[in-house]
């Protein structure tokens, strides 16, 4: 039925791909103004909607920024309470920040996370600070044409990729296929660790990069081990034992291959879900005195809300299949030419 009514609405796909065409026309052209900024910006993002692994992306730049230069990240914040510039502090929860930003800030408490809509303004507001950052990543900002960012990168996921899609709402691409020239390099992600040279030199070829773009693959990493608000579990303790398995992300299935028995107790919530009391009622229905294992998006949002003693979550990271050396490379390049140009 989806799948029919999205064949229906093949036009309207159509006029939004002439519509956004025409947008990013007038933006390359210079009619619509473009601002950039005197320090290295980095963008993050896709061109289609759903999950194709920004969070651990971004996660992952931080981990090569830090320990050389003081980083920020930027985000619109969804699904957040407040409004305008909100700079992360001790008083910050996911409700102010959103869920994914508000991860950023308990992982990295030595960077600075700020989230406003107007990424413009947010990159102002940011170098106002007394102890501005040398380095800004745009999360989910591919499309945010307002901002010129110094360096971007594209990601695609590897079961859903972009050359194989449409414009919404026929397909679930924001923007047209053509977009993808915009970025300085391409990230597969969600790949089989075992993926072969041979498979991705076909995806390679899909994608009809441009000589100067350069492509890589990576793969979701599960951490060995579960976290609470004070203990940690091995996988291999709980994998066994019966438990509640919850997610409110856009692709749940490998995280609960990961860590599923056929005893397992299975619930999904939307992307980004606020969870309500009914819902926390209904959770705490299901699980009974069992281990409730979440990912660590939905644990900033479920933290105070069930019992420390049976939340946990699992955490996961980007890695890269080859040449993570290069990927490293490129990005403290740009980054380390660009503060040395300003």
């Amino acid at each position: 039925m989806i799948n029919l009514l999205r064949k229906i609405l093949f036009p309207f796909a159509v006029l939004y791909g002439i519509i956004t065409s025409i947008r990013n026309f007038l933006f390359d052209k210079g009619i619509l103004k473009s601002y950039s900024f005197d320090v290295p910006v980095i963008a993050v993002g896709n061109l289609s909607v759903g999950g194709t692994g920004k969070t651990p992306q971004i996660e992952y730049l931080i981990r090569v920024l830090s320990s050389k230069h003081k980083v920020a990240t930027l985000s619109r914040g969804y699904k957040r309470q407040s409004e305008g510039f909100v700079l992360a502090d001790a008083t910050s929860n996911a409700a102010i920040l959103g869920d994914e930003p508000f991860q950023f800030y308990s992982k990295f408490p030595n960077i600075l996370v700020a989230v406003d809509a107007d990424r413009k303004n947010g990159i102002e507001q940011l170098l106002s600070q007394q102890d501005k950052p040398e380095v800004i990543l745009l999360d989910d900002a591919f499309q945010h044409r307002k901002v010129k960012a110094g360096f971007y990168i594209l990601l695609t996921s590897y079961g859903d990729l972009y050359s194989d899609d449409f414009m919404l709402p026929t397909g679930n691409l924001r923007e047209s296929r053509s977009g993808a020239k915009r970025a300085n390099l391409v990230v597969v992600t969600k790949c089989p660790a075992t993926l072969s040279l041979d498979e991705q030199n076909k995806i390679k070829t899909k994608l009809k990069l441009e000589p100067n773009q350069e492509l890589y693959f990576s793969y979701i990493d599960y951490d060995e081990s579960i976290y609470s608000g004070d203990k940690t579990l091995k996988v291999s303790e709980v994998k066994n034992v019966n438990k509640l398995l919850l997610a409110g992300i856009a692709k749940p299935e490998p995280f609960f291959a990961y860590l599923e028995n056929e005893d397992d107790f299975f619930m999904t919530f939307p992307d980004h879900h606020n969870f309500s009391e009914k819902d926390i009622i209904s959770i705490e229905y299901q699980a009974i005195d069992d281990f409730i294992i979440t990912t660590e998006k939905d644990y900033v949002r479920l933290r105070g809300k069930l019992a420390n003693k049976q939340l946990f979550y699992l955490p996961i990271k980007s890695s890269f299949i080859l040449e993570s050396e290069n990927f490293d490379k490129t990005i403290l390049n740009y980054v380390g030419t660009s503060t040395r140009n300003r």
